[in-house]
C-alpha cells in the first residue's frame, strides 16, 4: 500500500483541536479516571520526581503535583506547554516544577535521574518503529534503577469500532482510514476534518508490549483504559449516575486482563520496571 501523509499535520493538530477539554467530556473522563486508577497502583511514594513527556496542556502533571510529586513537563507543542504552565498557575500551592519543549527521542536530562516516565502521546505520534525505540530508549536511559515507566497508545481497533459507534462509518473516506489502520496500524486522514485525527500508529496490545520489553523493561503489563466501557450506549447518563459508574469501572477492572478483548478499548496503558 503506497504511502500517504495526513493533511493536518501534528503542529496543526494540536493548534486546533481543544486538548485541555478532552478528559473531562464523554469517553475522555472514563479514560481519565481509570488512567488515574492504574497509576496508583504502580506509583511510589512522594516526592519522587516524575518526567511527563507529551504532556500536552498537563491535565497529568497537574493531578500529580497536587498528590505531592515533582512533576517536569515536556511537549513539542509551544501552544500546549503554555497551557500547562497555565493550569499550574491556577494550582499555585502545588504547581508543575517545569515546563520544556522539547522531543521524546532527545532527553536534556541526566542518566538514572528520574523516578517515573510518563508517555502518553509520543508512542503513537511517531510512526516509525524506530522512533518509536528512540523514546522508549530514552525513557529507559533516564529512569533511576527500579523507576518506571507508564506507556500509552492507541488500539489497532479503535478506529473501527468508533466508526460504528459515531456514525462515522457512514463516510467513505473514513472507511478507507480504518482498512489502513487494520492492515498495518498506520494511521493517515487526508482530510481536513480534525475528528479523523492525524498521522499515528495504532498497536496491538501484545506488539505493546514486546516493544516496550525490547529496550530492557520487566515485568511488562499491558491494561486497557477504557476497556468495555468504549461500547457503552448513552455514556453520559451512565457516568453521572454514581453506582452506574462504580459498576462500570468494577467491570472493566474485572475484565481488564482478559486478553481476548484489550484490543477493544480505545487506549492501552503499559508499565514497566527498570530494573538495571
Amino acid at each position: 500500500m503506497s504511502e500517504q501523509k495526513s493533511k493536518t499535520t501534528l503542529q496543526e493538530y494540536y493548534d486546533n483541536f481543544t486538548e485541555g477539554e478532552r478528559l473531562f467530556t464523554g469517553l475522555g473522563q472514563l479514560e481519565f479516571e481509570r488512567t488515574k486508577l492504574i497509576l496508583n497502583r504502580f506509583l511510589p511514594n512522594q516526592p519522587a520526581k516524575i518526567l511527563d513527556i507529551g504532556g500536552a496542556t498537563g491535565v497529568y502533571s497537574s493531578w500529580l503535583a497536587r498528590k505531592g510529586y515533582q512533576v517536569h513537563l515536556i511537549d513539542q507543542s509551544e501552544k500546549l506547554v503554555q497551557q500547562a504552565r497555565h493550569a499550574s498557575q491556577n494550582q499555585p500551592d502545588a504547581p508543575i516544577s517545569s515546563f520544556t519543549i522539547g522531543d521524546a527521542r532527545s532527553l536534556d536530562y541526566p542518566t538514572k535521574s528520574i523516578d517515573v516516565v510518563l508517555l502518553f502521546g509520543p508512542l503513537y505520534h511517531l510512526t516509525e518503529q524506530e522512533e518509536r525505540y528512540q523514546a522508549l530508549n530514552e525513557a529507559f536511559r533516564v529512569l533511576k534503577r527500579g523507576g518506571i515507566l507508564f506507556a500509552a497508545a492507541i488500539s489497532r481497533f479503535a478506529s473501527a469500532i468508533d466508526g460504528f459507534l459515531s456514525g462515522f462509518i457512514n463516510d467513505p473516506v473514513f472507511t478507507e482510514i480504518v482498512k489502513r489502520d487494520l492492515i498495518d496500524g498506520h494511521h493517515r486522514n487526508p482530510t481536513d476534518n480534525l475528528i479523523y485525527f492525524t498521522d499515528a500508529y495504532f498497536h496491538r496490545p501484545a506488539d505493546l508490549k514486546k516493544e516496550v520489553e525490547s529496550v530492557g523493561f520487566k515485568d511488562v503489563k499491558v491494561f486497557p483504559v477504557e476497556g468495555i466501557g468504549a461500547l457503552v450506549t448513552k455514556f453520559e447518563e451512565v457516568w453521572k449516575n454514581e453506582e452506574l459508574k462504580d459498576y462500570l469501572l468494577c467491570v472493566i477492572h474485572l475484565t481488564e486482563k482478559e486478553e481476548d478483548i484489550i484490543g477493544i478499548s480505545p487506549h492501552l496503558l503499559s508499565v514497566g520496571l527498570k530494573t538495571n
